[in-house]
């Protein structure tokens, strides 16, 4: 076997390399996928995992899965591990001395911080913006404030298009001029005047949008830049790293181009994405485990209904540039010194 299939030690982590030798091969998956519906899908959260196992070990995971599940059904999702029955099965999966320690990471993305950092960022191009409105908006606006900004957000950026051209920024203005009449507290007003005033920007995103070809990268769609950060996480130090994905949708060869140009210009050593089928490759299988537990452990947390040990089982595993707004949680999700993209301050 290479180097690749001898993989790691247990407890070794990711970013080690010293910019020479083999790609490390690290097998991804994601969930919580709604596509650009951030505000009001089926999911808060969305996580993509990588795992660097070596496929033989991969499959012996795999089996020991199934010997403890005992399902007959032919492929094992996440859910199989979130039954209350299997917590047992998840709990191994996780602790450290499992087939995941030391060998996978995690990024998450709050999707309702998400939101308020593309909008502010692109009416505003002030990174702070997004995190003093995050962590004050729903105090400030009350949840129904809260939520119907977010929509109002959500549909400006998404690459639908709906009614006239520029609906949608009239709309969001509208939505902004009204929450601002209702004098919320200035800490909020003043994010919300400024976004007020940026029409200009607004309509000429739509327009951009509007004459975007087909396979556009959406601005909505946490999945390209989660796998960028995947791809920095586990070429730090320089390691050439190349990853095995599952197939989806979003993932044309115009858009893995544009994450490899990406990764590219930010100096992160991706030598390409191939794309499989999950069921197909083990490790693919494993990182759909760890990204179906990581999201549900992760929206529990933010939700105030986490699970303390589950929620310390993770914590090993998730990424420092993680997309997360909601200090608390994060707190108790993030490994000790992470500060997540937006978040510092």
């Amino acid at each position: 076997m290479g180097e690749d299939e001898a993989g790691t030690t247990a407890g070794a982590g990711p970013g080690t390399g010293t910019g020479t030798g083999p790609a490390l091969e690290v097998a991804c998956d994601e969930s919580g996928s709604d596509g650009e519906n951030l505000t009001r899908g089926n999911t808060d959260v969305f996580a993509h995992a990588g795992v660097h196992v070596p496929v033989t070990a991969a499959a012996l995971a795999l089996r020991e899965v199934r010997a403890r599940i005992r399902s007959p059904a032919e492929e094992y999702k996440a859910n199989h591990l979130l039954r209350e029955k299997h917590r047992r099965v998840l709990e191994w999966l996780l602790a450290p001395g499992g087939p995941l320690h030391g060998r996978a990471g995690v990024h998450l993305t709050e999707k309702a911080f998400f939101v308020v950092d593309r909008v502010t960022g692109l009416l505003l191009t002030d990174p702070e913006a997004a995190v003093a409105l995050f962590r004050t908006g729903r105090d400030d606006l009350g949840n129904e404030g809260w939520r119907t900004f977010l929509a109002a957000a959500n549909r400006l950026l998404r690459g639908r298009h709906d009614g006239e051209p520029h609906a949608p920024v009239d709309h969001f203005l509208a939505t902004v001029d009204a929450l601002r009449a209702a004098r919320p507290a200035a800490r909020t007003a003043r994010v919300l005047e400024r976004l007020a005033g940026q029409r200009d920007r607004a309509e000429a995103y739509r327009t951009r949008l509007s004459e975007a070809p087909a396979g556009h990268i959406p601005v909505l769609e946490p999945l390209l830049p989660a796998i960028v950060a995947t791809a920095a996480h586990w070429s730090a130090g320089g390691r050439p790293v190349r990853l095995v994905h599952d197939r989806q949708n979003i993932l044309t060869a115009e858009r893995i181009a544009w994450v490899e140009e990406t990764a590219r210009h930010a100096g992160i050593a991706l030598t390409g994405v191939e794309l499989v089928v999950a069921r197909s490759d083990a490790r693919v299988q494993l990182a759909d485990f760890l990204a179906g537990t990581a999201r549900r452990i992760a929206s529990d947390e933010r939700n105030g209904r986490g699970d303390p040990a589950l929620t310390a089982l993770l914590r090993p595993y998730v990424l420092p540039a993680s997309v997360w707004g909601d200090a608390r949680s994060w707190g108790a999700l993030a490994p000790e010194a992470n500060d997540p993209l937006g978040v510092a301050g």
